[in-house]
C-alpha cells in the first residue's frame, strides 16, 4: 500500500466515498482540464500539467495532513471529482474547496460531499473556521457555498487569479448537524 494514501481516511456520505487521490483518476481529470469548465479552477491544463496536479494533493496531504479527496459515487464506483480541506502556502485562510466533473454536476455531490469535509474539519482537525475562494463569475461554487450556509465575507487579490470573493463558513459552534454524525 501507498504509504501516503494509508495515512488518508476514507469518509462516506450517504451517495458518496471520499477516499485517497489516485492516478486512475487521471483519465477524467485531464478530460475535466481540458475542457472551459476548467476555468476556475487554474485550467484548462495539459494532461502532464494534471498528472501535476494530482501529484500536488498527494504533497498537500503529506505536508498538512489533510486536503482534497477523490470522490466516487457509491452506487456505481464513478469518479465525479476532488472535495476536501486545501491551505497550500500564501493561501488566506484555510479552506473546503470542490472541484466536480462536468457529468456530475446539479446532482447536489458538492454539498454533501463538503458538508462531510467541513465536519472532518472542525471535529477531527479542530479547525474553528474555514473558508471557500470563489472567482465572481463562478454562479454555480457560490450556488454551493450558500447551501453550505457560507456568506461572502471579503475579496481577496490572489496572485495567479485576480480577485476573487471569500465566503465564510459557519463555525463549528454555529452548526446544528456539523458533527461527526454528518459523514458517519
Amino acid at each position: 500500500m501507498n504509504p501516503i494514501t494509508q495515512h488518508i481516511p476514507r469518509l462516506e456520505t450517504e451517495r458518496l466515498i471520499l477516499r485517497a487521490p489516485s492516478e486512475t483518476d487521471l483519465d477524467a481529470d485531464a478530460e475535466f482540464f481540458a475542457s472551459d469548465a476548467a476555468k476556475y479552477v487554474g485550467g484548462p491544463l495539459r494532461r502532464d500539467e494534471v498528472w501535476r496536479v494530482i501529484a500536488l494533493h498527494f504533497g498537500h496531504w503529506a505536508l498538512r495532513g489533510y486536503g482534497y479527496w477523490s470522490v466516487d459515487e457509491k452506487d456505481t464506483g464513478t469518479y465525479v471529482g476532488r472535495i476536501g480541506l486545501w491551505f497550500p502556502e500564501g493561501w488566506p485562510e484555510p479552506e473546503v474547496g470542490w472541484t466536480l466533473m462536468t457529468h456530475a454536476t446539479g446532482k447536489g455531490y458538492a454539498t454533501e460531499a463538503a458538508l462531510a469535509a467541513r465536519a472532518y474539519a472542525y471535529d477531527v482537525l479542530g479547525w474553528d473556521t474555514a473558508i471557500s475562494l470563489i472567482d465572481p463569475d463562478n454562479d454555480a461554487s457560490k450556488a454551493v457555498a450558500k447551501r453550505l450556509d457560507a456568506e461572502l465575507d471579503y475579496h481577496y487579490e490572489h496572485p495567479k487569479f485576480g480577485t476573487t470573493e471569500i465566503w465564510r463558513h459557519p463555525a463549528p459552534a454555529d452548526l446544528v448537524n456539523g458533527g461527526m454524525e454528518a459523514y458517519a
